[in-house]
């Protein structure tokens, strides 16, 4: 149930439309629905501002699809991450609104269409093997109501190719900066940009990048300010914080 769909049946029952054991029964399952292998947090949207995300690693496709059932009877939005074509398959049998991000690996089903703030969120990679966890922060801020845009492939090996897009960097109102490797280009950016950068490290690289732990110790290194860093290969966790940055600061609760 959607915060606005909350004051409507609160309304409701005010305005004696609606008797209070009604009401009551629409709510019972808030907090939380118990599948049994699974406590759905459909309380999420009240007090978050948007619902439970569905990581779809380590599941069944029975258990992403019931999961995704429950979820989808709130009203909100739905994001499933770490997700493969089965789980998109039955999730589209629940929804014929759900769409299939490959590169993300996402499966999202846009029930609610917010009003997106004024600011934009800039995606950059360092490089092109960078673009799945890009992909998987863009679908995440976009599903939560936000303008987002993409930068590709700026990475420090050609310095010249960020330092060429300094007027687009400086105009996003928050920044998602995304490297393997070793990690430089976001404290490159957030030296170039007043606005805040979250950071994330990828597991790209060759063996001395240790899985991301190079670039992920460089980040949380960096000498450059307003820089706040994800854990390696989040994605989701980029987009989620950038768009709860980007919402606050348009005075959206």
């Amino acid at each position: 149930m959607t915060p606005r769909a909350l004051l409507d049946l609160l309304e409701k029952v005010r305005r004696n439309v609606l008797a209070p054991s009604d009401a009551a029964e629409q709510l019972k399952h808030l907090p939380h629905k118990d599948l049994g292998f699974a406590r759905v947090d459909t309380h999420r949207q009240l007090r978050c501002g948007f619902p439970e995300v569905i990581f779809c690693q380590g599941k069944t496709t029975a258990q992403i699809r019931d999961i995704a059932r429950a979820l989808l009877a709130t009203g909100g939005n739905l994001l499933a991450t770490r997700a493969d074509t089965k789980a998109y398959s039955a999730i589209r049998k629940l929804d014929r609104r759900a769409q299939w991000h490959e590169r993300a690996r996402c499966v999202t089903v846009e029930q609610e269409k917010p009003d997106a703030p004024p600011g934009e969120i800039l995606v950059v990679t360092a490089g092109t093997g960078d673009i799945p966890v890009a992909e998987e922060a863009r679908v995440t801020a976009q599903v939560m109501g936000q303008r987002v845009s993409a930068l590709y492939d700026v990475g420090v090996a050609g310095i010249h190719r960020v330092l060429r897009e300094t007027e687009r960097l400086t105009k996003a109102n928050v920044l998602i900066v995304v490297a393997g490797m070793e990690g430089a280009l976001p404290g490159v950016v957030s030296a170039l940009v007043h606005r805040p950068v979250v950071a994330v490290p990828t597991s790209i690289g060759y063996g001395a990048s240790f899985g991301g732990v190079a670039p992920l110790l460089t980040m949380l290194n960096s000498c450059a300010a307003g820089l706040a860093v994800v854990n390696i290969d989040n994605g989701f966790g980029a987009g989620y914080l950038a768009a709860l940055i980007n919402r606050t600061g348009q005075g959206k609760r």
